[in-house]
């Protein structure tokens, strides 16, 4: 549209004559899997925390194979400084475990756990389902209340139901957010005692009959009974809220 301004009207002019010459900046994509690929992109870069397959499938188109798209998304990250893995039986973009000194200016210190803590964390990791005197029989010490607090706090452990003996003490086993963190897939990816021994984690004096009890993310339920409203308070805080001092 014309104007009374001269110097506008050949500013549109310019600008509509350069958009005839210029290619769109964005080509159309030359396969289905490649459409399907992009929308992959598009939901993971937009997800806040780890999708998993029904969360992902409900987003794509339903004739979409979204195990070959993240096969494919997979394959084409795996050089690029972001990644598409596979932690908790769920999938998230993350940056390459090879640039991460370039970030690390740029990153929050972890809260650091006291050995207490530590200790506590791998008998649950390892031991689970396991109950609080459970673990302090392994510790041979009394595990505290703050302990417990914190690991809850931080989304790593919980409870996992009730055993079927006297009192029905609770039992704790760890968490996605616990996967999560420690980049696993499956809590069967915790190391085990060769692998531990040879990075030099364990006493090279220890018995020769040592062993270190593999986890299981599928444990026998039937010997649980759920952690249910009506029967909780007396029993938890009973087995849990107690105030022994931990070394």
């Amino acid at each position: 549209m014309s104007t009374d301004n001269p110097t506008l009207d050949a500013i549109e002019t310019a600008v509509k004559a350069l958009a005839k010459r210029t290619k769109p900046l964005h080509m159309a994509p030359t396969s289905q899997m490649d459409t399907d690929l992009r929308m992959l992109e598009a939901l993971m870069f937009a997800a806040s925390t780890p999708l998993d397959m029904q969360s992902i499938r409900a987003r794509m188109p339903a004739n979409v194979d979204c195990n070959a798209v993240l096969a494919r998304m997979e394959a084409e990250y795996a050089t690029k400084g972001v990644q598409l893995v596979r932690v908790a039986d769920k999938w998230r973009l993350q940056t390459a475990p090879d640039l991460l000194p370039v970030l690390v200016d740029e990153r929050q210190e972890p809260r650091k756990l006291s050995n207490a803590a530590l200790e506590t964390l791998a008998i649950i990791a390892y031991h689970q389902p396991v109950t609080r005197a459970e673990i302090e029989e392994v510790r041979g010490v009394a595990v505290s209340r703050g302990t417990l607090d914190l690991l809850m706090e931080l989304n790593w452990v919980g409870l996992r139901g009730r055993r079927r003996t006297p009192g029905r003490p609770v039992t704790w086993g760890t968490t996605d957010g616990f996967l999560e963190h420690f980049c696993l897939e499956q809590i069967e990816d915790l190391p085990g005692k060769d692998e531990l021994k040879a990075a030099g984690l364990l006493d090279s004096r220890i018995p020769a009959d040592f062993e270190i009890p593999m986890p299981t993310s599928d444990p026998d339920m039937d010997n649980l009974l759920p952690v249910d409203d009506e029967t909780d308070d007396a029993s938890f805080h009973t087995d849990y809220l107690q105030d022994e001092a931990d070394d």
